[in-house]
C-alpha cells in the first residue's frame, strides 16, 4: 500500500464537489467493460443513490489525487435492491428495515493503482464504520479479481440477480 494514502468519509451533500471525479474514476475502472458502464448511466446511478438516507462514500486519495472510492447505503423498507433475484433465498431474506442491510454499490480503483491494496483499505474502512446487521454487494460472475477479493475478505454468495433495466447482466449476490 502506498504510504501517502488518505481516506476520508463523505455523506452525500459533502461528495457532491466529486461527481465528475466519480464518474472519471468509474470510466477508467470500467474502460474494457462493454457498453453498459457509461458516463450518462453512471450520472443517473449517483444521482438515484447519492439522496439515500444514510449514503456514505469513503474516497482513497494520493498526493491529493482522487485514485479511487467505495459508497453505499442502508437499505430502506420499499428498496427494489433485491428485484430480479433468483430463487431459491431464504425465507425473509429480501425483508428491509432500513437497518437490517448495508448495500455496497460500488468499489473502483484507478486501473493504474490497482492491486496495491487500495481497494482493500477502502472497503475495511466503510465497513468498520457501519452498524446494520449485514452488507450485500452485487458483483458479475466474470469479474474473476473482484470476486476473489470479496471472498477472501469474508463476503459468501447467497443467490443470483438480473435487474430489470435494459442491458443488466446478472449478477452474484454476496452477504457479509
Amino acid at each position: 500500500m502506498h504510504e501517502d494514502l488518505r481516506l476520508r468519509h463523505y455523506t452525500a451533500e459533502e461528495a457532491q464537489g466529486l461527481v465528475d471525479q466519480l464518474v472519471d474514476i468509474y470510466l477508467d475502472a470500467h474502460a474494457n467493460d462493454g457498453p453498459l458502464y457509461n458516463a450518462e448511466r453512471y450520472r443517473k446511478q449517483l444521482a438515484a443513490h447519492m439522496p439515500r438516507p444514510g449514503w456514505e462514500l469513503v474516497a482513497a486519495t494520493v498526493d491529493d489525487e482522487l485514485v479511487g472510492y467505495i459508497y453505499g447505503f442502508p437499505l430502506a423498507p420499499d428498496t427494489r435492491w433485491w428485484d430480479g433475484i433468483e430463487e431459491p433465498v431464504p425465507a425473509g431474506f429480501t425483508e428491509e428495515t432500513g437497518r437490517r442491510t448495508f448495500a455496497v454499490s460500488e468499489l473502483l480503483v484507478r486501473r493504474a493503482w490497482q492491486r496495491r491494496g487500495i481497494a482493500r483499505a477502502l472497503h475495511d474502512e466503510l465497513m468498520s464504520s457501519r452498524t446494520e446487521e449485514r452488507a450485500t454487494l452485487l458483483v458479475r460472475p466474470d469479474n474473476a479479481i473482484a470476486r476473489r477479493a470479496y471472498e477472501s475478505w469474508g463476503w459468501q454468495c447467497v443467490a443470483q440477480l438480473k435487474p430489470a433495466w435494459e442491458g443488466a447482466p446478472t449478477f452474484m449476490v454476496l452477504v457479509s
